[in-house]
C-alpha cells in the first residue's frame, strides 16, 4: 500500500508540471480566434498572427490578417483572458480606430496649414495629453465590443477585467490604490452591469478580480442610490449599447468595413472628383 501511494505521489508531481506547461498562450490564438469569429458571423477570411511588440492593423480590410501582441498575451492565464486580448483588437478594427487616426492626422495637418505652431488650437491638438485621452476612449470602446464579442462565442467577459488590470498601470493609481488602468477596467464593468447583469453575477475566480471589486462595489453602489445618477448612467450605457451594436452590424454586413472605413472611404473620392474638375 505504501509503495502505491509514493507511486501516485511521484506520477502526481511529474504530471502537473507537465501539463501546465503545456498551455501557452500564443498556441491558444488560433483555435480561440476561430471560436469569436465562427459565433459572431465575422469575415471567415480572417487570419490572425501574434506577433512582438505593438500591433498594426491599419491594413486589415484588405490582407484579412489581424495582429495580436504577444507582450498583450503575457497578461493572458487561461483561454478566457486570451479570448479578451484577441476581442479587443478585434474591436479596434471594428470601430474602425486606424481610419479615425488617419482622420484626426488629417485634421491636425489642415489646422497646422492655417495656424502657427505656437497656436493654442494648434499646440492643443498635437498635446501628449489628447494624444493620450483619444487612445483610451478608443481602447475603452474596442472594449465594449470585445465583451459583445466574447459572450457571443461562450467567453466569460469578465476575463476582460482582469486582463486590463493585470497590464501596468499608473504610478498616481498605485499612490491612490487603484486598480491598474482603473478607468478602462470600470468602464467594462458599468458596461456589463448595464447590458449583461447575469454574467457580472457569473463572478470570475481570482485574486485580481477580486481586487478589482473592492475598487468597483463602492462605486456601482454610490450610484444606484443616487436616482439621477442612476438615470444618467442607464441612458448612456443604452447609447453606447446602440452604437456597438450599430458598428458590428456595419462591419459584418460589409464584409470586413467599419463605420469609419467607410465614411473615409467616401471622403476620398469626393476630394478625388474636386481636384479632378
Amino acid at each position: 500500500m505504501k509503495k502505491l501511494f509514493m507511486s501516485i505521489l511521484i506520477m502526481t508531481i511529474f504530471t502537473i508540471p507537465t501539463f501546465a506547461a503545456t498551455w501557452i498562450a500564443a498556441d491558444r490564438v488560433a483555435p480561440v480566434s476561430k471560436q469569436i469569429v465562427e459565433k459572431n458571423n465575422l469575415p471567415a477570411n480572417l487570419t490572425f498572427k501574434v506577433v512582438n511588440g505593438a500591433t498594426d492593423n491599419s491594413s486589415t480590410s484588405t490582407t484579412n490578417i489581424v495582429q495580436i501582441s504577444s507582450t498583450d498575451l503575457t497578461y493572458a492565464g487561461n483561454d478566457n483572458e486570451v479570448a479578451a486580448v484577441i476581442a479587443t483588437e478585434l474591436g479596434q478594427i471594428i470601430n474602425g480606430k486606424s481610419t479615425k487616426d488617419k482622420l484626426r492626422n488629417a485634421a491636425k495637418a489642415a489646422l497646422a496649414e492655417k495656424l502657427s505652431a505656437d497656436n493654442v488650437l494648434n499646440t492643443a491638438a498635437n498635446s501628449e495629453f489628447i494624444k493620450k485621452k483619444s487612445n483610451l476612449n478608443d481602447l475603452k470602446e474596442a472594449d465594449m465590443t470585445g465583451v459583445d464579442l466574447m459572450i457571443n462565442a461562450g467567453y466569460n467577459p469578465l476575463a476582460m477585467v482582469v486582463v486590463i488590470t493585470k497590464m501596468p498601470g499608473s504610478n498616481i493609481e498605485i499612490a491612490l490604490g487603484k486598480p491598474a488602468n482603473s478607468e478602462r477596467a470600470m468602464n467594462v464593468f458599468d458596461y456589463l452591469t448595464y447590458n449583461y447583469a447575469d454574467k457580472v453575477k457569473v463572478g470570475y475566480g481570482c485574486q485580481e478580480y477580486r481586487n478589482f471589486l473592492e475598487y468597483a462595489n463602492p462605486i456601482v453602489e454610490d450610484r444606484t442610490k443616487s436616482k439621477r445618477a442612476l438615470n444618467k448612467f442607464n441612458k448612456s450605457q443604452e447609447k453606447i449599447k446602440k452604437e456597438r451594436a450599430k458598428n458590428l452590424r456595419q462591419y459584418k454586413a460589409s464584409g470586413g468595413l467599419s463605420t469609419w472605413d467607410a465614411t473615409y472611404t467616401i471622403l476620398n473620392e469626393m476630394t478625388n472628383n474636386t481636384n479632378k474638375k
